[in-house]
Formats: structure tokens, sequence, C-alpha cells
């Protein structure tokens, strides 16, 4: 958390002091930041501090996970293959079809850094100029989807959580609707269908 501030601090006050340091320096920069954590539920469990992430989420890009754009994965594999071949100084002419298929076809727990290791490892023990690969090194495993319930409660944590940074204002530029990114409307439906009392969240 204390380095949260001070990173808040910078982005805010555009200035921070080296460490060991007594000078406050200005600086002025651009923050470029990822993460595969659903930080508004990092907030309503006290993790991440809400400030520090309004100030961060000025222009969202969301990235869908590697399963849900297997069209890119051939340009990947290409990309990989000839990486990490001219690393090992080998020569790859063919990628097998197999091999491709199978890749096109795992739904990629780890993203693109598993890939990416699937594909420095086949290389590392293979001796031939076709790129294949162990089809158990990408062998599904049945994945394990959220329950409605377990949804609904995480939907109601969210929205709780905007309405308490709020003080239970749902519209406005501070309002829990902005903060959700959602329009005011919608944000009073789900209010009223998860049946939340928006009213214990006004300041006294």
């Amino acid at each position: 958390m204390e380095t949260q501030i001070a990173l808040l601090r910078v982005l805010q006050e555009r200035e921070f002091e080296r460490v060991g340091g007594t000078e406050v320096l200005r600086t002025d920069v651009r923050v470029i930041s990822a993460t595969n954590r659903d930080l508004q539920m990092a907030i309503a469990d006290g993790g991440f501090r809400s400030d520090l992430y309004y100030r961060l989420n000025v222009f969202p890009i969301k990235l869908p996970p590697l399963r849900e754009r297997k069209e890119d994965v051939p340009l990947l594999v290409n990309y990989f293959v000839d990486r990490y071949a001219t690393r090992a100084g080998k020569k790859i002419k063919h990628i097998q079809k197999k091999a491709l298929e199978a890749l096109r076809e795992y739904s990629w727990p780890g993203n693109v850094r598993e890939l990416q290791n699937v594909i420095e490892r086949s290389l590392i023990i293979g001796d031939t100029t076709e790129f294949s690969i162990d089809k158990s090194w990408v062998a599904n495993e049945p994945q394990q989807q959220p329950s409605a319930t377990d949804q609904i409660s995480a939907e109601r944590r969210r929205i709780e959580a905007a309405l308490a940074q709020s003080h239970g204002k749902v519209s406005g530029g501070n309002g829990a609707a902005a903060k959700l990114g959602i329009p005011p409307s919608t944000l009073e439906s789900k209010i009223r269908s998860l049946r939340i009392n928006k009213f214990q969240f006004k300041r006294v």
C-alpha cells in the first residue's frame, strides 16, 4: 500500500524523492499498466487503492485472453518459432500441421506466455527442421466455470464497493455508475434486481 501511495503521488503531483534522498524532483511521465487481476474485487477487499485505480484507468483497453482469439495463434506460432529457432541456432523449414491444430485447440490458461514456453521447449529438444510438439503438453483440462451464484456475488461486491466510494451517489462524475463505467440507468436496474440498499452508503 505504501508503494501505491508513492505511485499515486507521482501520477497526481508529478513529483517524487529518490530512495534515501530528501530533494523533491519533478517529472512528466505517461504510464501504461497491465493486470490480469480483478481490481474492483481487490478494491472491495482492501488490497488496492480506489484512487490509484481511477487515476490509472484513464484509457482502459481490455484484451481478451488467447482462448478467445484463436485466429492469433498461427501468427504467434510463426513469430515465436522464428525467434527461438534463431536463438538456438536452428533452421525450421516447416511447421507441422497437426502441431498447429493442437495449439489452436488448446484453451491456453497461461495465455501467450504459456504458448511461448511450449514453443521454446519444442525447439530446445527438437533435432529436425520440422516444428512439432508433444500433444501431452497441450492436453486441455476441463475448465471450471464460475457458478451463477458466484458471478452475482462478485457483481454485488463491485456495486457495493462503488456505492461506498461515492457515498451512495449513483449518477454524476463522482457517482458509482461512472466508477463502474456503466450508465446510471443500468446501475439503478442492477441495484433493484440485486436488492441493494444504496441509502446505507450515504454520508451521514
